[in-house]
């Protein structure tokens, strides 16, 4: 639109959609930079790393050795003739998936200041960026998981095919508790260290070295945590049925899922216009 300064000429001011009609198309009319944004950050991941994308493997490698140890031989937790390493892989990949997308997501605004106090688009691109890098290293640990099913004897079943459902409640999850993280740690750099340790007790509250169908009495409370019906889901894929689901326990973290997304969506609209000075 001209200037009214200046009617002859052809400044073109940036604002933010009035509406939120406006504000979704925006985001459609940007979905390129989205692109870019997460090839972006897919690129400096392992750039400057000496082994690359292997420290996608390295880690969850590692963590399947320690749990397996722990929870396999010094506790002895049942596995139900499932090989404990496929048993706490299982387990761990959507665990990582969430963790990751979380963290990537709740420091994404501040990552990206320089960006943010500059040009307008809908700042919701940013974490949704963020979020889809996780992806890359999820695929990478779901081939590393197919390899050690197939190695263990273990065919993939009908069941994988339900598998894009789980991932996506995976998503919701880090998406709804993302955008509350990001829009506050904008205001309260706290939260840059708050995230780690939430993520860090997260761990040990998740049933990622062990079963869930083995403890009846403490279903009810783990299903508390919405992680236990993404994690009992993604076993229930990727090890063909062979742990119950627990419907309960997913339609739990179904809810949780939604009123995450919606509440953070209004919680990150309503101080979204204020990013840019603030940061």
């Amino acid at each position: 639109m001209a200037s009214p300064a200046y009617p002859d000429s052809a400044v073109t001011v940036l604002e933010p959609g009035r509406s939120a009609a406006h504000y979704w198309r925006d985001l459609w009319r940007h979905r390129e930079l989205l692109g870019f944004l997460a090839w972006r950050d897919i690129k400096v991941r392992y750039k400057q790393a000496v082994l690359g994308v292997a420290w996608a493997v390295i880690q969850p490698i590692i963590t399947t050795v320690i749990f397996t140890v722990i929870f396999g031989h010094l506790a002895r937790m049942p596995d139900g003739g499932i090989p404990y390493p496929l048993l706490v892989l299982a387990g761990l990949l959507p665990w990582q998936l969430f963790s990751t997308a979380l963290a990537n997501s709740s420091g994404s605004l501040v990552g990206n200041s320089n960006l943010i106090s500059k040009i307008y688009f809908p700042r919701l691109i940013v974490p949704l960026a963020a979020i889809s890098v996780s992806l890359m290293d999820f695929l990478i640990v779901l081939a590393l998981f197919l390899g050690m099913s197939l190695w263990f004897g273990h065919v993939p079943t009908w069941h994988w095919l339900v598998m894009p459902g789980f991932l996506l409640l995976a998503l919701a999850l880090a998406l709804g508790a993302g955008l509350w993280l990001t829009a506050l740690t904008v205001k309260y750099r706290d939260f840059r260290f708050i995230v780690p340790f939430l993520i860090q007790i997260g761990v040990f509250i998740s049933p990622i070295g062990f079963r869930t169908d083995y403890y009846p009495n403490w279903r009810p409370l783990m299903a508390l945590n919405p992680m236990t019906g993404v994690i009992d889901g993604f076993r229930w894929c990727l090890l063909g049925g062979t742990q119950n689901l627990q419907p309960s326990s997913v339609i739990l973290s179904a809810s949780l899922s939604l009123t995450l997304v919606l509440s953070g969506l209004w919680f990150f609209r309503r101080t979204e216009r204020s990013f840019a000075d603030i940061i």
